[in-house]
């Protein structure tokens, strides 16, 4: 038996120093995501629909379907997509840029992790992590 929760933030460790990566190299970065299989193996994805200059939104709804196809023939118990997003910070209600991963785990577990940053001369610096209800759209209920 699994621990969704525990899963889940295997795999949030495992995608984020991409997005830090990115976001120190290149100030940005395109939607992306990770899935653990069921023996626990972590692996990378990619959504590319063909267009250079494809819109996040439309990376992210090509990530999900494919994981809500794999989820649905087994081949997942939990997924990730991380992509960039501007939030308000619940402490002070500022808007900040902020690293999300969305998680979603077989066992009815789904939440968005945030992880606010701010770029100062090509340095990341990240601030508080702050987490909210998932929207539990990947993996079939029961």
């Amino acid at each position: 038996m699994s621990d969704p929760k525990a899963d889940c933030e295997t795999l949030m460790t495992s995608v984020l120093p991409f997005a830090e990566q990115m976001l120190t190299t290149h100030g940005e970065f395109i939607p992306f995501g990770g899935a653990m299989r069921p023996d626990g193996q972590l692996v990378s994805i990619a959504g590319y629909d063909g267009n250079e200059h494809s819109k996040s939104v439309d990376v992210i709804a090509l990530m999900k379907g494919g994981f809500v196809a794999a989820a649905h023939k087994g081949e997942y118990k939990a997924t990730a997509v991380v992509y960039d997003v501007r939030v308000k910070l619940p402490s002070t209600e500022e808007e900040s840029d902020a690293i999300a991963v969305s998680l979603n785990h077989s066992d009815n577990y789904s939440v968005i992790v945030f992880l606010p940053y701010k770029l100062d001369t090509g340095k990341l610096i990240l601030g508080t992590v702050f987490a909210q209800k998932g929207e539990a759209d990947i993996f079939p209920t029961q």
